[in-house]
């Protein structure tokens, strides 16, 4: 039962129901630590793609990112408060091997790739697919309900479909001139009461990770600095992270950023252009919006955004869903190693999901 300070709430995500029984385009939102819930509504159906990343309203691209950026237009913003109800996930969430041979023989393509020289990282991933009984926005209250520092949100537009996700990772926040971003890399699995033990692996993972964010904002920010590394946690998971944060030259647009960045060597790889090509090749399975950006555009001001990395997410589809998971490949990785990291980090939705077991 939510609590009485929730009451304005759930006459929002009453009102969204309304909106998602009418096939309207909508996205309702949270961002990490924060309180405020944000509903954006577009009035018509039309299909908006950003042009230049001027537009105000919600985007949502793909990993694929050839300018079909999708803009939820704010033709309505909508905001209220949320309490946590501070509701607690089981951690002994039952996870499923279908796709595991193809799984560790992908990991052990992208091994013998690097070990070729051709590519130094390459982020591969895989999707679950299962049943689930409740409805989209049940799904979102509880991914508010146990994913506090994470960005939390459901995005439907009747052209695209359905996408709920509580990921850990931002993409960029712009305002002002000024930007900070993040460098995320390396998984390791929470256990009570341990701090992580990162191996030489996840610590060279996240290194790559941070030098490239580097090499790639130098043409375009200045001055650049970066934060010492720190072990953050997601969920079940704990990830290495440094923060990053500079000034933009006069000169660079949002979009200019967003090219600079996008896809990042944490969902990606080193180098960017043949590891994108790898994945698009061996993954065999179109990734769609997972791994692509989405969040908030000139929304707080002109040339602002708060954009984030569609990790942890799902697919959602008439009673079915699409999980995606996937991790960072070096010449270090032992598939077996790597896919029990793919486990770990299904459990992020798994244990959201009331599903019918097959």
């Amino acid at each position: 039962m939510p609590y009485p300070e929730n009451k304005d709430f759930q006459e929002l995500l009453e009102q969204m129901g309304g909106v998602w029984k009418n096939d309207r385009p909508f996205a309702i939102y949270r961002k990490p630590g924060e309180r405020t819930i944000i509903a954006i509504l577009q009035d018509d159906n039309e299909l908006h793609i950003a042009q230049n990343f001027d537009e105000q309203g919600f985007v949502f691209a793909p990993f694929d990112w050839k300018d079909d950026a999708v803009i939820i237009q704010a033709d309505q913003v909508l905001t209220t408060s949320w309490n946590s109800t501070t509701s607690q996930l089981s951690e002994d969430v039952e996870v499923m091997d279908q796709g595991k041979k193809e799984h560790l023989e992908l990991v052990q393509k992208g091994v013998s790739q690097i070990e070729k020289g051709s590519l130094r990282k390459v982020v591969l991933s895989r999707k679950v697919e299962l049943e689930y009984e409740e409805s989209p926005l049940e799904i979102f209250q509880k991914l508010l309900e146990n994913y506090a520092n994470a960005f939390c949100y459901l995005f439907h537009h009747p052209e695209i479909g359905s996408w709920c996700g509580a990921t850990p990772e931002t993409l960029v926040h712009i305002r002002g001139g000024e930007f900070r971003t993040m460098s995320l890399a390396a998984t390791l699995a929470y256990v009570e009461n341990q701090l992580p033990d990162w191996g030489n692996k996840e610590i060279e993972e996240q290194k790559m990770v941070s030098n490239y964010i580097l090499d790639q904002l130098g043409d375009i920010a200045h001055p650049l600095q970066m934060d010492p590394v720190e072990s953050v946690r997601a969920g079940n998971l704990w990830h290495l992270k440094s923060e990053i944060r500079g000034r933009l030259l006069s000169n660079t647009s949002i979009a200019d950023v967003l090219r600079a960045l996008h896809p990042t060597p944490a969902v990606c790889g080193i180098p960017t252009h043949e590891a994108k090509n790898f994945i698009l090749a061996q993954e065999g399975y179109q990734r769609k919006y997972y791994t692509g950006f989405l969040g908030e555009l000139n929304l707080a001001a002109n040339r602002s955004a708060s954009l984030f990395v569609n990790l942890r997410c799902m697919e959602i589809h008439q009673g079915k869903a699409s999980l995606f998971v996937g991790g960072g490949i070096t010449r270090a990785s032992d598939p077996e190693k790597e896919w029990t990291e793919t486990q770990n980090k299904s459990k992020t939705l798994l244990n959201i999901l009331q599903f019918a077991k097959h």
